[in-house]
């Protein structure tokens, strides 16, 4: 476990969850905008390692992007307090909210330190930065939505997300634009309803927690390391299950929630956007696959000192996992009817 034999990381695990709590249960714009420092400032321990250079780069960059985005968001609450009484400043006050909460998400057009800080982070902070960091900015996007300008920062979203994995080599980076990607999806469902957002988030934690456990438990990095031979056919099969869920293919379980959002904005008439993230949803399953195909069909390194050893107990664990990524769509679909 990441945490085993470390005090200090466990506590700043713990701040970093309180912290959270602390900014989404506030009853007021200050009182979220103290939940998300204390959400930065302990979120910075964790990513850093003293053994590490790239790690302690990515925690610079993040500490510089994220206070730019606190300082913009208190701007902006400072703003409103003042002019409270002038309805014309509504406008220009959601905006800057809503492009500073996006920022901390790390949402296009504010997406261009996601994919170098992922880069120097570990698999396990990975999936933290691609979802329990993403839960306060949403919850206060939430609060103050421009509808017209989100409509379009989905937009944004689903296409760089889509676009930007095209030439990747690094695991990481794929990941990074693939969370960019669901962002568009996951600023969806919010603007549908809170609930929906809830089991989007809880669906796309589940399928990102199986990613990164598999990449962490084989140490992959790179496109490249999935060609080695001695990789376990079985294993190959549940990264291929458990990628084409994170593409939203159906019968997976990716695949529910976002059917949920398209039958919601096809009743609401808003085909254009159906349309866009439809079209970028095929080319993030495009080069799922294209990692997937390589990975199965080429194999070119056979190196008999070069063995990926996984504990049975963890084996079993991935297999039902991707059991119940396959089973869990058909099974909802019962009830969805």
């Amino acid at each position: 476990m990441y945490f085993t034999y470390n005090s200090s990381k466990m506590f700043f695990f713990y701040m970093l969850i309180f912290s959270t709590l602390i900014a989404i249960s506030s009853n007021s714009w200050f009182g979220c905008w103290i939940g998300l420092e204390i959400n930065l400032l302990s979120f910075i321990p964790l990513i850093s390692n003293s053994n590490n250079l790239l790690s302690n780069e990515a925690s610079l960059k993040y500490f510089l992007t994220q206070s730019i985005a606190s300082i913009n968001f208190l701007f902006s609450i400072l703003l409103k307090m003042i002019f409270l009484k002038n309805f014309d400043m509504n406008f220009f006050m959601s905006l800057m909210i809503n492009s500073s909460m996006l920022m901390k998400m790390g949402s296009s057009p504010f997406h261009f330190w996601f994919p170098n800080i992922v880069e120097g982070l570990s698999w396990f902070n990975n999936f933290i930065l691609m979802t329990w960091q993403k839960i306060t900015p949403m919850i206060i996007l939430s609060y103050f939505l421009n509808k017209n300008f989100i409509i379009l920062i989905i937009s944004m979203n689903v296409i760089i997300g889509a676009l930007g994995g095209l030439n990747q080599t690094s695991l990481r980076k794929l990941m990074a634009f693939s969370s960019i990607n669901n962002l568009g999806w996951m600023l969806t469902s919010i603007m549908i309803s809170e609930n929906l957002w809830i089991f989007f988030l809880i669906v796309y934690s589940f399928m990102i927690s199986i990613m990164c456990w598999l990449f962490n438990m084989m140490n992959l990095f790179y496109i490249k390391q999935l060609f080695i031979n001695n990789i376990n056919p079985i294993m190959k099969i549940n990264m291929l299950i458990n990628f084409l869920s994170l593409g939203g293919l159906p019968p997976f379980i990716g695949f529910f929630p976002k059917w949920i959002i398209i039958n919601f904005l096809i009743n609401n008439q808003s085909y254009l956007l159906t349309m866009i993230m439809i079209l970028t949803s095929l080319i993030i399953l495009f080069f799922y696959i294209k990692i997937i195909y390589s990975s199965i069909m080429f194999n070119y390194l056979k190196m008999k000192w070069f063995k990926v050893f996984i504990k049975n107990n963890k084996f079993s664990f991935i297999n039902l996992f991707s059991f119940f990524s396959i089973f869990s769509m058909i099974i909802s679909t019962f009830f969805f009817y």
